[in-house]
C-alpha cells in the first residue's frame, strides 16, 4: 500500500525530472524522447507523459519524437509541418468534407489549412473557388481545372509563406465567402483567437467579417495558449475542428460560447 509519504516522494521525483527536462530544453532548444528516457532511466511512455504535462502549461511544444521550446514569435512553416502531423491530417480530412460543390471558400495560411488543401484535390466536386493568402496552398491547388484559385496580394511573410498587409486587405474586402477555414496559434476562452503577427491578425479579422461561416482548424496543442496579437473573440466563430486530445474543460468553454466542436 502506498503511504502519504511515498506519494509525496513520488510527486517530488516527477517534479524534479520535469524541471530538469525544462533545463535541458533551455540549453539545447530541443529534446528527444529516447534521449530523456535514457538520461532519467524511465520508459518512453513516462517521458511522453512528462512532455504532455509540460505542454499543457505552455512551457514546451511537442514535436515528432520529442519537444521544442515554445516560441513567442512565429515558427518557420517547415518546423510547424513536423508538429502533430497525424492530428493535422485527420483535421484536414474532416474539414474538407464540410465543403460543398460550387462554394467559395477561404483558406488562411498554416499547416492545418494546407492539410485541407491536400484533401480538397480528391473531393468529387465539379466547381470550387478557393481564396487564399498562402503561397504553398495556391501551389497545392494550381493546375486543377475544376478549382479556381484567387490569390491575395500583399507583403510576403517568409516564415509562413503568407501575404499580408493593406494590399491583401483591400482585395479581400471585395469578396463574400461561404466558408472560412482559419488556422490560429492560440485559442483561449478569455482572450479568444491569437497569432504572433500583427498584420496576420488584422487580415484574419477581416477574413472573419467577409465569411458566412467561420471554421477554426487547430490541433489540441493550440488550446489554452495565448499569442501576441488578438484576432477575435470565440463568439466570432461557428465551428472548431480539432483532435481527440483537447481537454473536456476546453470543449465546455467552446460550447458555452456557442461554438460547435468537431473532434477527430
Amino acid at each position: 500500500m502506498t503511504t502519504r509519504a511515498d506519494g509525496t516522494a513520488l510527486r517530488m521525483l516527477v517534479e524534479e525530472r520535469r524541471r530538469k527536462i525544462l533545463q535541458m530544453l533551455e540549453e539545447q532548444g530541443s529534446v528527444m524522447v529516447e534521449e530523456l528516457a535514457e538520461r532519467f532511466s524511465v520508459s518512453s511512455v513516462t517521458v511522453r507523459a512528462d512532455l504532455a504535462a509540460l505542454e499543457r502549461t505552455g512551457r514546451l511544444v511537442r514535436s515528432h519524437g520529442g519537444a521544442v521550446k515554445p516560441q513567442v514569435y512565429d515558427m518557420p512553416l517547415g518546423v510547424k509541418e513536423t508538429l502533430h502531423r497525424r492530428e493535422k491530417t485527420r483535421i484536414g480530412q474532416a474539414a474538407a468534407k464540410l465543403i460543398r460543390d460550387g462554394e467559395t471558400v477561404l483558406l488562411d495560411s498554416g499547416t492545418s489549412t494546407a492539410a485541407i488543401a491536400r484533401e480538397v484535390k480528391g473531393l468529387p466536386l465539379r466547381a470550387l473557388t478557393v481564396i487564399t493568402n498562402a503561397l504553398n496552398i495556391a501551389m497545392e491547388l494550381a493546375g486543377l481545372r475544376h478549382i479556381r484559385v484567387i490569390m491575395l496580394g500583399g507583403m510576403l511573410r517568409e516564415m509562413s509563406y503568407s501575404l499580408v498587409g493593406p494590399h491583401a486587405e483591400q482585395i479581400l474586402e471585395r469578396f463574400h465567402v461561404d466558408r472560412l477555414f482559419l488556422g490560429v496559434d492560440g485559442v483561449d476562452p478569455e482572450v479568444g483567437l491569437t497569432t504572433p503577427d500583427v498584420l496576420e491578425a488584422r487580415l484574419n479579422a477581416l477574413m472573419i467579417r467577409v465569411s458566412r461561416q467561420v471554421i477554426v482548424v487547430a490541433d489540441s496543442s493550440k488550446f489554452g495558449r495565448r499569442s501576441l496579437s488578438k484576432i477575435a473573440d470565440l463568439e466570432a466563430i461557428h465551428k472548431v475542428v480539432t483532435d481527440r486530445k483537447i481537454s473536456a474543460d476546453m470543449v465546455r468553454a467552446l460550447k458555452n460560447a456557442n461554438v460547435e466542436v468537431v473532434v477527430v
